[in-house]
């Protein structure tokens, strides 16, 4: 730790050299720390951010677990298709069924970066390098997350696939609770019946169905997208020519680091949907079934809506919490801060 400064000096640099500050003798700080941060200022607004992301991107959530836990294609035949089919018999409200319970990790994100910057400041001291403070704290960060946020993770994917049945007819079980749908009863009421319901037949155990299967998609996923989000960052500082915005070059590294992670976990997070929304005895379980109906086509389902949804997400995060920590530094390292 730079007496001076109060930055890490490591070998990748968190502080950026000349090369990237058009000649310019003083060096910019690449990745700001947690104790560089005003946080009366960084937690309000991280919220604010978190939440308009939601609001904005929600249905792509809803698209992508509409799109798992369908049996092959027997009702959408792709993303586009499922996105108008929702429109077409549910409106905009179809998009976003489920949407004020998954608000509820406007809350846990406040945790979850805690925990990631955390760790990173606990490693920092103990001379870990950047990448794998990346990697140990985005892991940390998803367990402490998840942890939270999985109970209603499931009562809302039961509250999205609900409306499936609009255009369903007999070929899928898309409603495993029963859950009545009367005409006029408001999302809220629907969303209380579900927890009832859960409560009723599994206890509350039954808010933890797919735990497991949550830890073994997201733990990792979070791990390897901080990882490979400063593995990628690190690259594009480099080959980038000085006059390249650095917040932008952050936004694209957070869509890359998306798109990477969200190839290699995907089956994963179909089984945790399939687990959570479907009522499945164990993992194992879930993954016999998926391979039996989808075979080699089980690492694409619902691929391109995932990858939609996250590149979007992880862009527009990054926008947000990038631009929060350049706004909730203190003052003594602001001369140091590159937009």
């Amino acid at each position: 730790m730079s007496e001076s400064t109060g930055v890490t000096m490591e070998a990748s640099g968190d502080l950026a050299g000349p090369s990237r500050t058009s000649g310019k003798e003083s060096a910019y700080i690449r990745t700001i720390e947690w104790d560089m941060m005003n946080k009366t200022k960084f937690f309000p607004l991280s919220m604010l951010s978190s939440f308009s992301v939601r609001c904005c991107l929600f249905p792509l959530t809803v698209i992508k677990t509409q799109l798992q836990v369908q049996h092959k294609s027997d009702i959408y035949k792709g993303m586009i298709d499922c996105a108008m089919k929702i429109y077409q018999s549910e409106g905009v409200p179809g998009l976003y069924r489920g949407f004020w319970i998954s608000s509820v990790q406007t809350v846990s994100g406040v945790f979850y970066i805690s925990t990631y910057e955390g760790v990173r400041h606990i490693l920092t001291d103990l001379g870990a390098g950047h990448r794998l403070k990346a990697l140990a704290g985005g892991g940390c960060a998803s367990l402490v997350g998840q942890t939270i946020i999985v109970p209603f993770d499931v009562i809302s994917q039961h509250a999205m696939v609900l409306g499936m049945s609009a255009h369903a007819g007999s070929k899928a079980d898309i409603n495993p609770l029963g859950i009545k749908m009367w005409p006029g009863r408001s999302r809220f009421n629907i969303s209380m019946d579900i927890g009832r319901e859960i409560l009723r037949r599994d206890g509350f155990r039954g808010f933890y169905r797919g735990y497991t299967a949550s830890l073994m998609a997201y733990v990792p996923n979070s791990a390897m997208w901080w990882a490979f989000y400063h593995l990628y960052q690190d690259e594009l500082c480099r080959i980038c020519p000085a006059w390249v915005s650095h917040l932008f070059i952050q936004c694209v590294a957070g869509s890359l680091g998306g798109f990477t992670t969200t190839i290699l976990t995907n089956p994963l997070d179909i089984v945790r949907a399939r687990l959570q929304v479907h009522r499945l005895d164990s993992m194992s379980v879930a993954f016999r079934e998926l391979w039996h109906e989808e075979k080699l086509n089980c690492f694409f389902k619902g691929l391109s809506a995932r990858l939609v949804q996250s590149a979007a997400f992880s862009f527009s995060i990054i926008l947000g919490y990038e631009t929060i920590k350049r706004i909730a530094i203190d003052e003594q390292y602001k001369h140091q801060i590159r937009w």
